[in-house]
């Protein structure tokens, strides 16, 4: 019987919730790492660190350490770098790499002029000073067209690490992974939808009633306050955030409708995914409990980055101007 006599979950749900743990997909022409654990090394812009000051005073907060990421003409904008650096408690190599993103800053300052050789370690001392990712172009010169990358670009996994609003520490990642769970099985169907893929009825009511306990025992089973934010509804059953349309566990497992012409045998997109109810967003660690829930894949597509109230007031808009040009006639 696996740990805490949990009887497992069909695999492809038990792998939709290992997921929540990981950042989204990156490839490898940006800086970001691809599907890695949410508390990885965090790559933090200049810009936020010099305007939140908590990022400099709670850096333990980051378990695998942290890279601030320079732009090249703030770099050689300071009178005095390493001075400059280390009043913001930075030192090049150490906890910072200059990174060069457009062409015109890498042949304005070309790296190998002041001697720096490119960084692949993600703890210090990291290697370098510095980081590229300098894409292709259209030139006619084939050796200014060809894409930079210097830099954590041939180990695995590459990347120098993940964007900062996707940060979470272990033990939150955990919560959120059984508060998830937990807001699965409020599905109304959830134990039928089990016993149809793959678990005895016994064993689905078993994992549910064990999964809520661990809930309510961590203060993740907060009824009301699941409710006002959007991730059940009044009668305690699973919603999407966004449309407010009650899931069914089925979505869980069921692979997204393709439109006819468009099919591709490898899709792996379910009906429902991760939905965050407040957005990720620089300024905050949104991947936190009691911010996380289940939403149409359709939903989530819409809100994107830009939060669902937002997403709301911008549908509210495109219906009245339908509305006021004669396209709909309905209230």
């Amino acid at each position: 019987m696996p740990k805490n006599n949990k009887p497992k979950l069909p695999t492809l749900l038990q792998r939709k919730l290992s997921k929540t743990g990981q950042t989204r997909g990156a490839d490898d022409d940006v800086i970001y790492q691809n599907r890695v654990s949410r508390n990885s090394t965090v790559l933090i812009p200049l810009h936020q660190w010099q305007n939140d000051v908590s990022l400099r005073e709670n850096t333990a907060f980051f378990e695998k350490g942290y890279i601030v990421l320079i732009p090249p003409t703030d770099y050689f904008s300071f009178e005095k770098p390493d001075e400059n650096l280390k009043d913001l408690q930075l030192e090049l190599g150490t906890n910072c790499l200059v990174f060069y993103e457009t062409r015109t800053d890498w042949e304005r300052y070309p790296p190998e002029n002041y001697g720096w050789t490119f960084a692949n370690c993600r703890t210090a001392p990291l290697g370098g000073q510095y980081v590229a990712r300098v894409p292709a172009n259209t030139s006619n010169d084939t050796i200014r067209a060809q894409k930079i990358n210097r830099g954590y670009s041939s180990q695995s996994p590459k990347g120098a690490g993940i964007r900062l609003y996707e940060y979470a520490t272990e033990s939150t990642i955990k919560e959120c992974r059984l508060q998830l769970e937990g807001v699965y099985w409020l599905c109304v169907d959830a134990v039928d939808v089990m016993e149809r893929n793959g678990m005895t009825r016994a064993d689905a009511e078993r994992r549910k009633q064990i999964t809520l306990d661990e809930c309510q025992k961590a203060g993740l089973l907060d009824m009301e306050r699941l409710c006002s934010k959007r991730i059940i509804n009044s009668e305690g059953h699973t919603i999407c955030p966004l449309c407010l349309r009650e899931l069914s566990g089925e979505e869980f497992l069921s692979r997204l409708e393709q439109p006819e012409g468009r099919e591709v045998p490898d899709l792996t997109v379910t009906q429902v995914n991760l939905f965050h109810i407040e957005e990720l967003k620089y300024g905050a660690f949104n991947h936190r409990q009691y911010n996380l829930g289940w939403g149409c894949h359709f939903c989530n597509v819409v809100v994107k980055d830009a939060g669902i109230v937002p997403t709301l007031r911008w549908m509210q808009s495109v219906l009245t101007k339908n509305k006021q040009a004669g396209y709909i006639g309905w209230e």
